[in-house]
C-alpha cells in the first residue's frame, strides 16, 4: 500500500502545534511500519527535521502559495506517485483529488462564534479562517475518513457538519522529552539563555483570541497585587507591539514590567523552561485537545486549565479547572495551589499519571490501523 501524507509546513523553523503533530506521526510511523510505502509531501524550508528511510520518501513541492500548493500541486503529485490514499493532516485538503482522502480536522473553531472573523486576530489568521470556511465543508464530505483529536471535537463536528460513521477521534500524544529535569546545568543554561526570572508562572499564549491572553494577564496582575511573594509571567514568542496592545485594551499598561518575553523557543528546549515554573497557566477559551496541558504535567508542574471544550477530557482530575472568562477564578486557582503544598504535590503526582496515558506512538498506531482499513 502506498500512503501519501501532507506535511506541508514541517520544515519551517517556527513550527506550530499541527506541524508538531504530523512530525511526530511520521517519526513514529517510521518506527512501527516497515512494510507499506509512504510519500511525505512538504514545502522546502530551512529546518530539515525529517529524513527519508527505505519506505518513507520525502517529496518537496515548492514554488506555490499555500492555497495553490494544497489545491493543485499536492493532489497532482499524489496522483502522479500512485498513492492509494492521501492523508491531509492540518484541517484542510484539496477540493478535487483523484486519490481517496483521509482528513485530520483538528477543530472547527473558525466556523463557530469565536471565529477570528469576529474577534480580532492577525490578517494572516483571518485569511486562514476564510480559506478554511470555504474549503473544509466540501473536503470532509468527500473524505473516506475524517479524524479529529477528542471526543468533544468529534461531537461538535458531527453536530455541525452532519457526518456519520466516517468521523472518528484519535487522541494526540505528548513528547517524551517533556519530563522532569534533574540536571542543574540544563536548567541553568535555559535560565541564562532565556533570561528567566527566579520565580515565575508560565503562560503559553499567543495572539489567537481563543488563548485568552487578556484574562490571563488580568488574573496574573490581580494575583501579584495581593501576593506577598512576587512573581513574573513568562510568555514565549509574543511580539512586543501585540502585547502592548493587549495591555492597553485591558487598561493595564504597567503590567509590561511584570511580563517576561523569551522570544521563540524551539520545542526541544521548552521543557527546561517549564520545569522552572511554579505554575503552568493554560486557561484557553476553546481547545480541540490541548497538548500543552500534558506537557506541563510531564514536566512535574501543576496545571491550571479550563472547564470548557476538550480540556476537562484531556486533563481529567489532574489539573485545576476554572472558568476561563472569569479572572477571579483563575486568581483563586493560583492561590489555592501556591498556598497549599499538599494539594500542589497531589496535582503533580496525578499529572504524571494522567500524561502517561497519551503518547505519539499510540496515536501513530491508531492511524496505521486506519490506513490499513482503508484498503
Amino acid at each position: 500500500m502506498k500512503i501519501g501524507i501532507e506535511a506541508q509546513r514541517i520544515f519551517r523553523p517556527k513550527k506550530h502545534g499541527m506541524d508538531m503533530v504530523v512530525l511526530e506521526l511520521i517519526r513514529n510511523l517510521q518506527k512501527i511500519d516497515t512494510q507499506n510505502s509512504y510519500i511525505v509531501y512538504v514545502k522546502p524550508d530551512s529546518d530539515i527535521c525529517l529524513e527519508s528511510t527505505p519506505n518513507f520518501k520525502i517529496c518537496e513541492l515548492g514554488g506555490s502559495s499555500y492555497p495553490a500548493w494544497e489545491q493543485y500541486a499536492l493532489p497532482k503529485a499524489a496522483y502522479r506517485d500512485g498513492c492509494d490514499i492521501l492523508h491531509c493532516t492540518s484541517n484542510t485538503g484539496p477540493l478535487f483529488c483523484k486519490v481517496p482522502l483521509i482528513t485530520t480536522l483538528h477543530d472547527i473553531i473558525y466556523l463557530e462564534s469565536l471565529s477570528l472573523l469576529k474577534k480580532g486576530g492577525t490578517a494572516y489568521q483571518k485569511f486562514g479562517n476564510l480559506y478554511r470556511r470555504w474549503v473544509v465543508p466540501p473536503v470532509v464530505k468527500k473524505s473516506l475518513k475524517v479524524v479529529t483529536v477528542s471526543e468533544f471535537e468529534r461531537k461538535r463536528i458531527k453536530d455541525f457538519m452532519g457526518l456519520g460513521d466516517n468521523l472518528i477521534s484519535i487522541y494526540n500524544g505528548v513528547g517524551e522529552h517533556f519530563t522532569k529535569i534533574t540536571d542543574k546545568e540544563i536548567l541553568k543554561d535555559a535560565k541564562e539563555r532565556y533570561k528567566l526570572p527566579d520565580r515565575f508562572l508560565f503562560f503559553l499564549g499567543n495572539t489567537d483570541p481563543k488563548k485568552n491572553t487578556p484574562n490571563v494577564i488580568k488574573a496574573f496582575m490581580l494575583f501579584n497585587s495581593v501576593s506577598e511573594i512576587k512573581y513574573k509571567l513568562v510568555m514565549l514568542d509574543y511580539k512586543e507591539d501585540a502585547l502592548m496592545q493587549v495591555l492597553r485594551d485591558i487598561g493595564w499598561p504597567d503590567a509590561r514590567n511584570e511580563i517576561h518575553l523569551t522570544g521563540y523557543v524551539p520545542n526541544r528546549e521548552l521543557p527546561a523552561i517549564i520545569n522552572q515554573a511554579s505554575l503552568f497557566l493554560y486557561p484557553s477559551l476553546r481547545e480541540s485537545f490541548g497538548i500543552p496541558i500534558l506537557e506541563g504535567m510531564r514536566c512535574g508542574v501543576p496545571v491550571i486549565t479550563s472547564n470548557t471544550s476538550s480540556m476537562p477530557e484531556v486533563a481529567g482530575d489532574a489539573a485545576e479547572l476554572v472558568d476561563p472568562a472569569n479572572p477571579s477564578q483563575i486568581v483563586n486557582a493560583i492561590v489555592k495551589i501556591l498556598n497549599n503544598s499538599t494539594y500542589k504535590d497531589e496535582l503533580i503526582i496525578k499529572g504524571f499519571q494522567r500524561a502517561s496515558l497519551f503518547s505519539w506512538r499510540k496515536m501513530a498506531q491508531e492511524y496505521h490501523n486506519l490506513y490499513l482499513n482503508c484498503k
